[in-house]
C-alpha cells in the first residue's frame, strides 16, 4: 500500500513538470540579426552571416529578391533559435536552421526531430505560417519568428 502511495506521488510530480514544461511562455525576441548586403557577403557582430543581392523589378508588386537572409534569434526557454532563408527570384527555395534550442539533450533531440517538418512546411506554404510541430512547442515558436524576420529582411 505504502508503495502504490509514493509511486503515485512521483507520477503525479512528472505530469506536472510535462505539462509545465509544455505550457511555458512564448519566446522572447532579440536584437534582429544583419540584413543581407547589397552584394556579397557580412557579417554581423552577433556572429551570423548574410548575404545576398536584390534582384531587379518583377512586375507591380515589386522587387523579385534573391539571395540569403538571416533571421533573428529568437531566445526561447530551450535555448536560441535562429534560421536562414535562401531566396530565388523572389521564391523561398530553402531554410536553414543556424540554431536550435540547446539546454540539455532532450530540447536538442526534439528540435532536431521538428527542424525538417518546419523546413518543408515553410517550403510549402512559401511563408512564417506554417503549423507548430506537437510536443516541439519552443523549438516551432522560435522557429516560425525567425522565419517571418528573414522573410521580412528578404523583402517577400
Amino acid at each position: 500500500m505504502r508503495t502504490r502511495v509514493i509511486t503515485g506521488g512521483v507520477v503525479s510530480s512528472l505530469a506536472v513538470l510535462v505539462i509545465g514544461w509544455q505550457l511555458g511562455g512564448q519566446p522572447a525576441v532579440t536584437a534582429p540579426a544583419e540584413h543581407a548586403t547589397t552584394s556579397g557577403s557580412g557579417t554581423d557582430s552577433g556572429g551570423t552571416s548574410s548575404s545576398g543581392s536584390t534582384g531587379a523589378s518583377s512586375g507591380p508588386t515589386g522587387s523579385a529578391a534573391s539571395g540569403t537572409f538571416a533571421g533573428e534569434t529568437v531566445q526561447t526557454r530551450y535555448g536560441p533559435v535562429q534560421v536562414q532563408i535562401t531566396v530565388a527570384s523572389g521564391k523561398l527555395t530553402d531554410v536553414t536552421a543556424l540554431q536550435l534550442t540547446n539546454s540539455d539533450g532532450r530540447s536538442v533531440q526534439i528540435s532536431q526531430q521538428a527542424a525538417p517538418i518546419l523546413r518543408q512546411e515553410a517550403l510549402q506554404a512559401q511563408s512564417a505560417q506554417i503549423q507548430s510541430v506537437s510536443g516541439a512547442t519552443f523549438t516551432s515558436q522560435g522557429y516560425t519568428t525567425s522565419l517571418q524576420s528573414a522573410i521580412d529582411a528578404a523583402g517577400l
